[in-house]
């Protein structure tokens, strides 16, 4: 009886084994070498489908960024689907698929590169927002608040950081009497949080979007419309780095 086949080598399959890495363990844990012993095959095999180890963390991070829902952002527009409801939509898939995938947020500090996926995503969130009226500059800008915000909100639980020993805050912290519950209430805090910094940043920037219409002597109302300039850019360079 021959020996079992062993399955082909292939981008996804590195790209899968590699994340299952990340996720276990860390990003530091991926290495060609450790690749390629869970692969079952040398070294070199790998480089037939990735330049290095960079490249690999590369798809792996572009793969799960993939799963972010941004369908949201396409009946934004005149008569289309509110820009803030867009804007939520998106920020909460984000936060669930980093959520399931804590390790690889430190590789989203450089931005998308070349990234297929990160680059789609920037082309959604940008294009949705001038599409609702936002001059390109501030777009932008609201595309990087709602990154840093989401990002960061998915680097770790704050609430799951104090330790559950009330001796530690006895005496000495007086008003972190109670920092000893925080830990059992932690996914509850932590999802209430992220929505409670959510709805801020939705009303502040709906004001700031009725002051750009005012501006502009337009009336695309909160909802958002199409924008009456799309050539400006608010005096501003109006890079894309969601």
């Amino acid at each position: 009886m021959g020996r079992p086949r062993r399955p082909l080598l292939s981008r996804d399959r590195i790209v899968a084994t590699a994340l299952a890495l990340v996720d276990a363990e860390s990003l530091e844990a991926v290495s060609t070498r450790r690749l390629a012993a869970e692969l079952g095959v040398s070294g070199p095999a790998l480089y037939n489908h990735f330049a290095g180890k960079d490249a690999i963390i590369d798809a792996v991070v572009d793969t799960v960024l993939g799963e972010v829902d941004i369908t949201g952002f396409a009946g934004v527009g005149a008569e289309g689907t509110p820009w803030p409801d867009a804007l939520r939509q998106w920020a909460r898939s984000y936060r669930e698929v980093l959520a399931g995938h804590p390790h690889i947020v430190p590789a989203l500090a450089t931005g998308p590169g070349r990234r297929p996926h990160a680059l789609r995503m920037a082309d959604a969130v940008f294009g949705a927002l001038v599409d609702a009226g936002w001059p390109r500059a501030q777009a932008t800008r609201v595309g990087v608040l709602m990154r840093y915000f989401v990002t960061g909100s998915a680097l770790g639980s704050f609430a799951g950081g104090f330790p559950d020993d009330a001796a530690v805050y006895a005496g000495t912290y007086p008003h972190l009497d109670q920092a000893h519950l925080l830990a059992d209430a932690q996914r509850e805090i932590d999802e209430s949080a992220f929505e409670a910094g959510l709805e801020a940043l939705m009303a502040g920037l709906t004001v700031r979007y009725a002051a750009v219409v005012a501006e502009r002597g337009g009336d695309a109302g909160a909802d958002g419309g199409p924008d009456p300039a799309p050539g400006r850019t608010g005096g501003a360079a109006s890079g894309q780095n969601l």
